[in-house]
């Protein structure tokens, strides 16, 4: 029996793919620099306002066409994906990329650069989903759990150092340089892709579902529109719960046609998986918690701790820190000893008690509770995520992974933007509550809104301080709580998927083997 084992390993060992940790790097580097420029431009906004004379409407195009052609495309890029090709869709989004790159570097209006940032997000929405499934087949079951570590950790480290790289660029060089960084990557990255990848795609040969992809783009689109829109006009507003309104009809009609058709582009018995659910769902409240968190940390540092843009950036590096050591180190391990379900909910827990830490962190002379906070953060992702990533991928046919991986990026964008609305909603509702009513209506909706309104009275401005502060720790209480309580509904959905699936093991072994009948062999 034995021999039996070291043989069927031995083989195992001798069918993989010699090249695997080279495609592995190929495929993080580009997923690095695709979650770079979700942060990078950020801190670049002031230097376009300034030097192409965009209006603020525009910079908000400029920021939301990469959000919503990216999240919009996902799922339809992923289904064409295992359709037509994976290596053929990688390297066609890389080269998308690239050239949108270039354009929004050499951009001289507003209208080019906006054009632009929607070039990058077609190229973005072919190349995210391909990453993982390419590395899913590349792996196997042995070694996967520290490969999906390690795409997490590089795409979680890219989201957080956005603001570093974007800070550093325009330090040295001129705005157009967070867009021309990603040339050279692109174009190593098309060499590397085309020398080390094979093409794989779905064997059942289906058609493209046209409609289905229309009616998930739309609606997609619309929902992100939605969600993105919040901070700025709020809930209430028409134009939010209209697009909403779109949106979700939008989804319900994608459902009923996914339902009927002979080819559907997203299988829907995929959400009847209990796994495929809970993996969701932590998904979903991972990428709750990091961007809700980075949001409301870029304006603590920057308006209560006094550091320019940065230096905030540099401020977060613990918490890029910790995700980069759990992902690759700590997250196997606790597969190994405890499972998926447990496992994401001890991820999660740590990252709400690292919310909780920076909520409490005092504003002055506090850095090393924040650092120690922002550690936990990063460490409680850096379980939380690859365990997820690894669950979702695990429930859906290999066949159907470039969907599968569609699906999880289209939601966690929807839980990006979720994470920003929801608790900038309440730090703007608090603040404006705990404002003096000297200070004016308007003054509520922004710190540098209600500073303008102190015209310069000492009194007022401690006032307005304080009544930030108090906010900001209110909402971080709040993010801390949701990402706790949900997190630990996702992590009980997948310990009980992985309850049942054990059970079906054991009563198949259990099952007595099947006697041959009379007969002799040939």
């Amino acid at each position: 029996m034995s021999t039996d084992r070291s043989a069927a390993e031995s083989t195992a060992q001798t069918e993989r793919d010699p090249r695997r940790w080279w495609i592995l790097a190929v495929l993080c580097s580009s997923l690095f620099v695709i979650v770079l420029d979700n942060t990078i431009l950020n801190v670049a906004i002031p230097s376009i306002t300034e030097q192409l004379g965009a209006s603020t409407a525009q910079i908000q195009w400029t920021i939301n066409a990469y959000t919503l052609v990216l999240s919009g495309l996902l799922i339809t890029a992923g289904g064409l994906s295992d359709r037509l090709g994976r290596k053929r869709a990688l390297l066609l989004g890389l080269a998308v990329f690239g050239a949108g790159s270039l354009l929004g570097a050499m951009a001289g209006t507003p209208e080019v650069l906006i054009a632009a940032r929607a070039v990058m997000g077609v190229g973005a929405a072919f190349l995210m989903p391909g990453t993982l499934a390419v590395l899913v087949r590349t792996f196997d079951d042995d070694e996967r759990p520290r490969a999906i570590g390690i795409w997490a950790a590089v795409s979680s480290v890219g989201m957080a150092l956005g603001p570093v790289f974007g800070g550093f660029l325009l330090d040295h060089f001129w705005w157009g340089s967070t867009f021309l960084i990603n040339v050279p990557v692109a174009i190593v990255g098309l060499i590397a892709m085309g020398a080390l990848l094979r093409e794989s795609k779905d064997p059942s040969g289906a058609r493209p579902d046209l409609l289905g992809a229309v009616l998930s783009t739309v609606s997609v689109v619309a929902l992100v529109w939605a969600v993105i829109s919040v901070p700025r006009d709020g809930w209430l507003d028409p134009r939010t719960l209209g697009t909403g309104l779109v949106g979700v009809v939008g989804v319900a009609i994608f459902v009923w046609w996914e339902k009927r058709t002979a080819d559907p582009m997203l299988d829907m018995s995929m959400f009847s998986n209990p796994k495929f659910r809970g993996a969701v769902l932590g998904g979903i409240l991972t990428a709750f918690g990091m961007a809700g968190s980075l949001f409301l940390l870029t304006q603590d540092l920057q308006f209560l701790r006094g550091y320019n843009p940065l230096e905030a950036g540099a401020q977060l590096t613990p918490m890029a820190i910790g995700v980069l050591i759990s992902s690759i180190l700590i997250s196997p391990r606790v597969l190994k000893a405890f499972g998926v379900g447990k496992g994401v909910a001890i991820g999660v827990s740590g990252s709400a008690a690292g919310l909780l830490t920076v909520a409490l962190a005092p504003d002055s002379g506090g850095y090393l509770v924040l650092m120690a906070g922002l550690l936990l953060l990063g460490m409680g992702a850096g379980v939380s995520g690859p365990l997820v990533a690894n669950a979702l991928m695990s429930s859906i046919p290999h066949e159907r992974a470039s969907t599968g991986s569609g699906v999880n990026n289209t939601l966690q964008e929807l839980g990006s933007g979720l994470g920003v609305g929801v608790l900038g909603a309440v730090l703007v509702a608090g603040f404006s509550q705990a404002l003096p009513d000297s200070l004016g209506e308007g003054a509520g909706q922004s710190y540098p809104q209600a500073v303008a309104a102190a015209n310069g009275s000492d009194q007022l401005l401690a006032d307005v301080r304080d009544s930030f502060a108090q906010a900001l720790t209110l909402s971080q209480v709040i993010g801390a709580a949701a990402v706790l309580l949900g997190g630990w509904l996702a992590g009980m959905l997948l310990l009980r998927a992985e309850r049942e699936q054990q059970r079906a093991a054991a009563e198949a072994e259990a099952q007595p083997p099947a006697r041959a009948t009379g007969g002799q062999t040939a």
